[in-house]
C-alpha cells in the first residue's frame, strides 16, 4: 500500500490570530501523543485536504514536522471544519508507537447483495456504520467488510460477530450488536388505511345534505 506523506511547518501564531493563517491558505494543526511533547504546526491547506481524503481516520501518515529528518507516524484524531462551507479550521494528529496498540474506529463496508432485497416488500437498515478495534498501528485496516449474501429472508440480521478481520485485530464492540437487518415493509396496512379513507369520503359525498340548524322546512302548499 502506498505510503501517505505530509509536510508540516512549525507554527508560532497561536490563539485567535490563526485566522490570518487560514486567509493565506494555511491550516493550523496540532500534534500530540503518549509520552511526547505536543507541537503546534501548520500545513498547506490544499495538500492537507488531499491527505485527509486518502487517510481518513485509519491510515498511517508519515508527518514531516518542521526541520526533522525522520517523519513521525501519525493518524488523524480530529478534524474541525466550518459547518456551512466545509473549510478546514483545525486538525489534530496523534503520534503512534509502532510497537504499541491503538484504538481506532474503522468504517463498516457492506459488500455483496442481499437476496432478500430482490422482493420489493423487503427493506434493509444499517444500525452500525463504524467498528471499534484495537491493534498495532501497522495492522489498522482501511475498513471492515461485511458480506450481505446470507440475508435471504425478513427478520434476518448480521451482527458484529459476523465481521471477519485478521486475528491480530481485536474488536471492541459487543459481538451481538446488530449491524444490518432485513425487515418487511408495512404495505398492506398502509393500503388498508387508504382504502378506508376513500370509502369514508364516498359515503360522505352520497349522504343527503341536512338543512341548516334553525331553518324551517318549507310548508306544503294547500291543495286547491
Amino acid at each position: 500500500m502506498e505510503q501517505i506523506e505530509l509536510k508540516a511547518g512549525n507554527r508560532e501564531i497561536l490563539g485567535k490570530k490563526v485566522r490570518f493563517l487560514r486567509r493565506q491558505g494555511i491550516t493550523p494543526v496540532h500534534l500530540f501523543g503518549h509520552g511526547i511533547e505536543s507541537l503546534a504546526l501548520q500545513c498547506d491547506t490544499t495538500q492537507l485536504h488531499k491527505v485527509l481524503v486518502l487517510a481518513g481516520k485509519t491510515r498511517l501518515i508519515n508527518l514531516e514536522a518542521g526541520n526533522e529528518k525522520r517523519p513521525r507516524p501519525v493518524v488523524v484524531r480530529e478534524v474541525q471544519t466550518e459547518p456551512r462551507t466545509g473549510v478546514l479550521i483545525h486538525v489534530d494528529f496523534y503520534q503512534v508507537k509502532m510497537a504499541e496498540k491503538v484504538r481506532v474506529e474503522v468504517p463498516i463496508v457492506l459488500v455483496g447483495e442481499a437476496p432478500a432485497l430482490k422482493l420489493k416488500e423487503n427493506m434493509m437498515a444499517q444500525d452500525l456504520t463504524k467498528l471499534s478495534v484495537e491493534c498495532l498501528p501497522g495492522n489498522i485496516p482501511d475498513s471492515a467488510e461485511l458480506d450481505l449474501s446470507s440475508l435471504t429472508e425478513p427478520e434476518q440480521a448480521l451482527r458484529v460477530k459476523d465481521i471477519e478481520l485478521d486475528k491480530e485485530i481485536a474488536v471492541l464492540n459487543d459481538p451481538e450488536l446488530i449491524v444490518v437487518r432485513i425487515s418487511a415493509r408495512r404495505i398492506e396496512k398502509e393500503e388498508e388505511v387508504v382504502v378506508e379513507a376513500e370509502a369514508v369520503a364516498e359515503e360522505a359525498a352520497e349522504a343527503p345534505e341536512a338543512p341548516p340548524t334553525g331553518e324551517k322546512k318549507p310548508e306544503a302548499s294547500p291543495k286547491e
